[in-house]
């Protein structure tokens, strides 16, 4: 049901930072803030772990006592598209956060799958596709339980259309649905305006991969300033002039029962994850109110 959502910070919180806290006290400090879920930031890492094991061991034992869920966002600096020496380094990147996921037990590692550049879009997502078909090959022998996470994105010349998300999903072993709802919206210009425009994604989402994917897909969401070309800043759900509204996605998940993990990547972190924790639950609230009114009639 939607109220088994979860709700966390891309991040260690700038207010968490302020009091010294160290990355084991998060799970904690988020938990008595009313969030659930955090993830872990990887995204400068190179071709080895920049995290020590003890470390990562202990964030995860962390997580477990206060019933936080982890996952991680990989480098940045990863192209599955590019020249040969490109997706090899990209591939270093992806396991070495994969290694350190496992770690600390991240169900899930997000990532950027990489760029279209100068070749075909079809040609440069078939290599992005073979690529991870590698990649997920070596978690496997290594015996990493952590999924793979191809994030959709916010710009017209990288790889991560709904479409392509969700033929990742489909051909290679070992994925997570991961959802950006900020980036969809910048890639089609402002694409969610009402609840029916996200429908189109939900209903996409469960004819070609179930409703179990849809129902615990992982989400990234923030208002979205964007250009002619998609995504240019991220701003916070207060700033009304910029979309989407977080309530249309809250009354997706309400309408269709799911139970997402969505993490908030607003510059206010925390903050603006209670505010979306709130208006699910206002939701929520509303629909069982309607159903009530409607039983009666």
């Amino acid at each position: 049901m939607s109220e088994n959502t979860r709700f966390g910070p891309a991040g260690v919180p700038p207010t968490f930072r302020l009091i010294g806290a160290k990355l084991s006290d998060v799970p904690r400090l988020l938990q008595e803030e009313g969030l659930d879920a955090f993830e872990y930031q990887a995204v400068r890492w190179g071709a080895k772990p920049q995290i020590k094991q003890a470390e990562a061991e202990k964030l995860g034992e962390s997580a477990g006592k206060n019933d936080v869920k982890l996952s991680m966002h990989g480098s940045y600096f990863i192209n599955l598209s590019g020249k040969k020496e490109v997706v090899e380094a990209s591939k270093e990147r992806l396991i070495a956060a994969a290694t350190a996921a496992d770690w600390m037990g991240a169900y899930v590692m997000v990532f950027h799958p990489g760029f279209y550049g100068k070749v075909e879009k079809d040609f440069a997502f078939k290599n992005c596709v073979n690529a991870l078909k590698e990649i997920s090959l070596e978690i496997k022998n290594r015996g990493l339980k952590v999924k793979l996470g191809p994030e959709t994105m916010g710009r017209k010349f990288q790889v991560g259309s709904i479409d392509e998300i969700i033929a990742i999903n489909q051909q290679v072993e070992g994925t997570q649905l991961v959802i950006d709802w900020g980036h969809l919206h910048a890639r089609n210009l402002g694409g969610f305006r009402k609840v029916e425009d996200m429908r189109v994604i939900a209903e996409k989402v469960e004819k070609e991969l179930g409703i179990d994917a849809l129902r615990s897909m992982h989400c990234h969401f923030s208002a979205i300033e964007f250009t002619s070309q998609g995504e240019k800043r991220h701003r916070t759900l207060d700033e009304k002039r910029y979309g989407p509204d977080f309530s249309l996605l809250a009354q997706l998940i309400v309408e269709f029962g799911l139970h997402p993990t969505i993490i908030c990547e607003t510059p206010i972190l925390d903050i603006d994850a209670k505010k979306m924790k709130e208006i699910l639950k206002e939701t929520y609230t509303i629909k069982q109110e309607e159903r009530k009114t409607l039983s009666v009639k």
